[in-house]
């Protein structure tokens, strides 16, 4: 399956983008990843204008860490912000990370239609939408419940 895939940030400003690249980048340094040692950062771009910033974080009991793009999600829930405009994703490889499932349901609870701006290891950038990442998705409204964010 081929996702339309761009290379543009029409929906943050020249600044803002030059924050978020800064940022995301300096996330992934902040990973806690002693076993797999593969770092992951992620900022967030609140409606607000606020950058949050959150990295991976692994335990000696694998299933108790936590990706980057969840820790960012948490800290500005944590806040009380849960509109976001953009997300952005750093990891060192040779492609442009991609958020993995489960951060693809956890984004989709705040913002299903959000720009996720993903990086490599030499800050190039692909941007994709998470409804392409996360096709025929399942959110609160199915389950008949209405979120006020």
């Amino acid at each position: 399956m081929s996702i339309p895939k761009y290379t543009d940030h029409n929906e943050v400003t020249e600044e803002e983008f030059v924050k978020l690249k800064g940022s995301v980048i300096k996330a992934k340094s902040l990973a806690y990843c002693p076993y797999s040692k593969f770092r992951v950062g992620c900022t967030i771009i609140t409606e607000s204008g606020e950058f949050i910033n959150g990295a991976n974080v692994e335990n000696a009991s694998y299933g108790a860490g936590i990706c980057a793009e969840r820790t960012a999600i948490v800290k500005a829930v944590s806040e009380g912000q849960t509109q976001f405009k953009a997300i952005a994703i750093s990891g060192d490889t040779k492609n442009p990370i991609t958020p993995c499932g489960i951060c693809r349901q956890f984004i989709r609870e705040f913002a299903p239609d959000i720009p996720v701006f993903m990086f490599n290891e030499d800050g190039e950038f692909i941007k994709v939408y998470l409804h392409d990442l996360l096709p025929l998705s399942f959110g609160p409204e199915d389950l008949g419940v209405r979120v006020s964010k």
